[in-house]
């Protein structure tokens, strides 16, 4: 009986016969197989994405690498779901309104705590001290989430929950850095009337509005804010921001560890991966750095 195409039962000679994998299991295992044609096509999209303005097709073409008809093959197919529009005075092109709702449905998608437990787990393995995450919250700067390291005791002093400082913990400090100072303001100026009372000076805690700004300056620089034995006696801590698309900083991934232990140099490699991972959950909200 003729089951499908070929022969049935099949050759004693044929793949199937002999037990062998059939071509899509084999190249399965190799690596995964993906619609070259949606790749393709997407090359259009993703440059309609970085165009402020309709362009016409030739402009497509030549920035794509592709030819004219095959572009406007694309073209019509995405403007069929609704993915790009066509002026029609003018004939150029631009990302339709579904992208549109794609956007906004991948916004509205997006969780910071899902999304930031894989990235902490992997600093806390590879460079072995813990890691918190950590939002503004109704108090300020809170921890929601944390991960052990194991190079380092676990810090019991920080919990879940608990509400650190603007000027006495790296992640206040990037808060302060990066969030409008209407929102900051109150709680800075409460700790600078108590950095006053302070009768010694033995860590890295500004006491001034001025010392303020010239550690807000350096952090937007660096893209990492660090804090010494300021939080807790004989420990450094290092945090990176993660913003959403429209540049707002929702959450950092802040580490920390025993000074001397803990590699905290702004330019070292603990601080370049923290950065890395911060950036990444960034561009997954929607974030794009300024040129």
């Amino acid at each position: 009986m003729n089951k499908s195409r070929g022969t049935y039962p099949p050759d004693p000679s044929s793949a199937a016969a002999r037990g062998s994998k059939p071509k899509a299991v084999r190249a399965k295992r190799t690596g995964r197989r993906g619609i070259q044609s949606i790749e393709i096509g997407f090359k259009i999209l993703d440059y309609l994405r970085t165009e402020p303005r309709p362009v016409p097709l030739k402009m497509i073409a030549a920035s794509t690498g592709m030819s004219a008809a095959n572009v406007h093959y694309y073209l019509v197919s995405f403007q069929a779901v609704g993915i790009v529009r066509q002026e029609t005075d003018t004939g150029c092109y631009a990302l339709g309104p579904y992208a549109l709702k794609l956007g906004m449905a991948a916004i509205e998608q997006f969780d910071v705590f899902t999304a930031a437990r894989p990235a902490m787990t992997d600093l806390a393995t590879t460079i072995g001290h813990t890691v918190f995450l950590g939002v503004w919250g109704n108090r300020g700067p809170t921890i929601i989430y944390r991960v052990e390291g194991g190079a380092s005791r676990p810090i019991i002093e920080l919990r879940v929950g608990s509400v650190l400082s603007l000027l006495r913990s790296a992640l206040g400090r990037n808060f302060l850095a990066h969030l409008p100072r209407s929102i900051t303001e109150q709680m800075l100026d409460q700790e600078l009337k108590e950095e006053l009372s302070r009768h010694a000076r033995v860590d890295d805690a500004p006491t001034t509005k001025s010392e303020v700004e010239e550690m807000v300056e350096t952090i937007r620089r660096d893209g990492i804010s660090r804090c010494r034995d300021a939080l807790l006696p004989n420990f450094t801590s290092l945090s990176a921001p993660i913003f959403d698309q429209a540049g707002f900083m929702i959450a950092a991934i802040t580490m920390m560890g025993p000074i001397g232990i803990l590699h905290d140099d702004l330019k070292g490699p603990t601080a370049t991966s923290l950065i890395a991972h911060a950036r990444a959950l960034s561009a997954t909200a929607g974030w794009q750095p300024r040129d």
